[in-house]
C-alpha cells in the first residue's frame, strides 16, 4: 500500500492564561490535528439479493440458492468466513398488475437478503463482481475502500496530532517569552476516516432488481482514504 500524502496541520490553537475554569496556574489549550491519506489495499462490496415468487417458500428458497452458489464460489478469490456477513430476511407481499390491461394477477412475494463480501486485495473487485453477476446478483448497494493498515494509520495520525499539539504550543509559549511546561490535561481525542470527493474510480456494469436501473449502475470506488485525529491539551506554562 502506498502512502501518498503524510500529514496536514492546521493552526488554529485556542490560548488561555489566569481566571480560567481549566487551571489554576498560567496555561495555554491547544488542539493537534493531523491526516494521513493513503491508497486503499482491500473493499468491502454490498449486494442486495432479491427473488419473487408466487408464494414465499418459494421465493425464500430461489434467494437461498443464489446466495449458496455465491459462497461455494468465492474460494478461489481466498475469502474467509468472517469476509461474508448474510443479512437476515426480508420478505413483501405486493399485486402485480398488467401494464396493458390495467388488471390484478395475483400476489407475489419478494424475499430479500443483504450479502457484505470483504476483499483483501482491492484487485479482485472487477473479477468478483463479474462472478456475482454471471449468478445473476447484480445489485450492487455499496462499495467501500478500505485498509488493511487501519488500526496502524488511526495510531499514527494520532501520534501526529499529539506532535502537531506539542508543535503548536511550544511556537506560542516562545512568542509569549514563556516555556511549555508539563501537561495539565487531555481534553479529547478523535479519530475518524472520510473518503475526498473527488477522487474515485468509476465502475459501470447493468443493473437488476425492482428498484434498480435496467441500463446500468455506477459505482465509484475511492482511490484514497483519509485517517484523521484531533486532541485537545491543556499545558502549564513555566513563566521565568
Amino acid at each position: 500500500m502506498k502512502l501518498i500524502i503524510t500529514i496536514f496541520l492546521t493552526l488554529f490553537p485556542l490560548i488561555t492564561f489566569a481566571n480560567s475554569s481549566l487551571a489554576t496556574n498560567r496555561h495555554i489549550t491547544v488542539q493537534g490535528t493531523a491526516e494521513i491519506l493513503v491508497e486503499p489495499d482491500m473493499a468491502q462490496v454490498s449486494f442486495e439479493v432479491t427473488s419473487i415468487k408466487d408464494t414465499l417458500l418459494e421465493a425464500k428458497r430461489d434467494l437461498d440458492t443464489q446466495i449458496n452458489l455465491l459462497l461455494e464460489g468465492v474460494d478461489k478469490y481466498g475469502f474467509e468466513q468472517d469476509d461474508i456477513f448474510v443479512s437476515g430476511l426480508k420478505s413483501n407481499v405486493y399485486n402485480i398488475i398488467g401494464t396493458e390491461t390495467g388488471t390484478v394477477s395475483g400476489d407475489k412475494y419478494l424475499a430479500l437478503k443483504t450479502v457484505k463480501v470483504t476483499i483483501n486485495d482491492i484487485k479482485k473487485i472487477d473479477g468478483f463482481i463479474e462472478f456475482a453477476q454471471s449468478l445473476k446478483i447484480n445489485n450492487v448497494i455499496a462499495i467501500e475502500s478500505l485498509s488493511s493498515k487501519a488500526k496502524l494509520l488511526e495510531a499514527q495520525a494520532t501520534q501526529a496530532a499529539v506532535d502537531d499539539a506539542i508543535a503548536k504550543g511550544s511556537m506560542l509559549a516562545k512568542a509569549f517569552g514563556v516555556e511549555l511546561g508539563k501537561v495539565y490535561s487531555i481534553n479529547s481525542t478523535a479519530n475518524h476516516q472520510r473518503y475526498p470527493t473527488n477522487n474515485v474510480n468509476s465502475l459501470i456494469f447493468p443493473g437488476s432488481g425492482a428498484n434498480s436501473n435496467p441500463f446500468e449502475q455506477v459505482r465509484y470506488v475511492d482511490e484514497t482514504i483519509i485517517f484523521t485525529s484531533s486532541i485537545n491539551v491543556v499545558f502549564d506554562l513555566d513563566v521565568k
